[in-house]
């Protein structure tokens, strides 16, 4: 059984976080541990609170884990705090960690910054170099390259940024007025464009999330990035043209698109 590892932020509502990996991971053939950030009082119109994990209670999460379960890949979602990068940083290490997805929240899609200056910096020198590949949106990869992207050419120059800049292949995501639904993975040097039709969807609460989490489980199941990356980008695709529609916000995608058998009549 192949296993994989989300270290996240807990949603409540289900939607995005934790509860989004696991779900994601776990359609998607994988046995999915988890080391819980933060505890977020959330629903799909928005967050209320947020509790964080101790830098000390974080690294027993992440002690309990490697010593047991040792994950084919870990996926990292938003860490709001400077002290607990540093903890993760230090334990992937301590662990030699593999197949390290790292989805980099920094940017609400309201445009609000969600971590400060401090854990920004820690991401870019801790975190990031650790990583195989990063998941920027368009704000994000702007935080990341120092840059505007305004259309294609630019989001290729800041993947292509990112990557001689942290070590660590780079995914921009397109959207954001930029496109319909294409994205650009530079690998070694090397671009790749995914072509992606945009679904008329409103209810895309943990895309993000969700994308990193099914690359992740392609690559600890033994794919090479550019399939686990073209893989993720289907299985996202299909939830969301399964038109769930909970809740009185941005609700969230139907992860169990593709759930069958007896116990799931």
């Amino acid at each position: 059984m192949f296993t994989a590892c989300t270290i996240a932020g807990s949603d409540s509502s289900g939607g995005a976080g934790i509860q989004a990996d696991i779900k994601t991971m776990t359609t998607n053939g994988v046995f999915a541990t988890s080391a819980i950030t933060a505890l977020t009082a959330q629903n799909t119109t928005g967050v209320t609170d947020i509790f964080n994990a101790t830098p000390e209670f974080l690294g027993h999460e992440l002690d309990a884990i490697f010593t047991d379960i040792f994950p084919d890949a870990v996926k990292i979602g938003m860490v709001s705090k400077q002290e607990l990068i540093e903890t993760i940083a230090n334990k992937l290490k301590q662990y030699s960690a593999k197949n390290i997805v790292v989805d980099p929240v920094m940017v609400a899609t309201s445009g609000a910054r969600l971590i400060d200056e401090q854990a920004i910096d820690a991401l870019k020198t801790k975190l990031l170099p650790l990583a195989l590949v990063c998941t920027p949106n368009i704000p994000e990869a702007e935080l990341l390259a120092n840059m505007s992207i305004q259309n294609e050419t630019d989001m290729e120059k800041a993947a292509t940024i990112i990557e001689s800049t942290y070590g660590c292949a780079c995914l921009c995501k397109g959207g954001h007025q930029i496109n319909d639904a294409n994205d650009v993975l530079v690998e070694k040097g090397q671009v790749h464009w995914f072509y992606g039709k945009r679904i008329d969807n409103p209810n895309t609460h943990g895309t993000g999330c969700t994308l990193s989490s099914a690359i992740a489980s392609n690559l600890a199941k033994g794919y090479d990035l550019e399939t686990s990356v073209q893989r993720a980008k289907d299985y996202l695709s299909k939830a969301l043209a399964a038109m769930l529609d909970l809740g009185k916000g941005q609700g969230p995608m139907n992860h169990m698109f593709d759930l069958q058998g007896e116990f799931a009549q």
